[in-house]
């Protein structure tokens, strides 16, 4: 019997070893019409193989790029695009720099706190004024999405103003939108959460204590 570990290693396995194969025997014909004949029809199978490759931005040219890797860049043929390299498949992608700017409040998001930074930029009132309450409700709402259980609105403002540099202050921090509101918004019952650890609590079997 003969065991998958003592056969040639497959390049692309998603295409199973009898296309490893037929690109094997493609590799050994001597005449190239024939051989640019096999390879095309290579090609037909390879992509009734892999159907979803049709969705990809010109998937013929991927199949013919998987075509010379799983031929271990040996197969010469005629292809109708240019040839691979080796080193361009192989490369490893430059490294991206993870962000080191800092967040004051991580619920509050990178952008919201940019938005606030660059309110001194603001002159006209009446703009200053709408972007004052429209921030605080946004910054409520993405307060109860991080913390559902209630959030008071001085809170809000507060944390408002120090991002902004005292730009944006709230008058009235009480006419925000209720979080009752913006908690069924989302499709959260007000208090939902203290009535699931009440009833958690509530179906914790009792300890019993043996007299002395």
């Amino acid at each position: 019997m003969e065991y998958n570990t003592t056969r040639p290693k497959l390049m692309l396995p998603e295409y199973g070893r009898n296309v490893q194969n037929m690109i094997v025997h493609a590799m050994e014909v001597e005449d190239r019409t024939e051989r640019n004949r096999a390879a095309q029809a290579i090609i037909e199978v390879m992509g009734q193989l892999n159907p979803h490759l049709r969705d990809v931005d010109d998937y013929r040219h991927k199949l013919w790029t998987h075509l010379f890797v799983m031929s271990d860049f040996q197969l010469d043929v005629d292809s109708p695009y240019e040839l691979p390299k080796r080193e361009e498949l192989t490369s490893k992608p430059e490294r991206v720099e993870y962000p080191s700017s800092k967040i004051r409040f991580g619920h509050y998001g990178k952008y919201t706190q940019k938005i606030l930074e660059n309110s001194s930029k603001i002159v006209d009132d009446k703009e200053k004024k709408y972007l004052t309450r429209t921030m605080a409700n946004f910054m409520k709402k993405q307060f109860l999405v991080f913390n559902n259980d209630a959030v008071e609105n001085n809170v809000i403002a507060n944390q408002m103003s120090e991002l902004s540099k005292k730009e944006l202050i709230l008058d009235n921090p009480e006419d925000l939108l209720s979080t009752n509101v913006i908690l069924k918004s989302y499709g959260i019952q007000p208090n939902q959460n203290k009535n699931n650890a009440k009833k958690q609590q509530a179906q914790q079997p009792k300890k019993k204590f043996k007299k002395q």
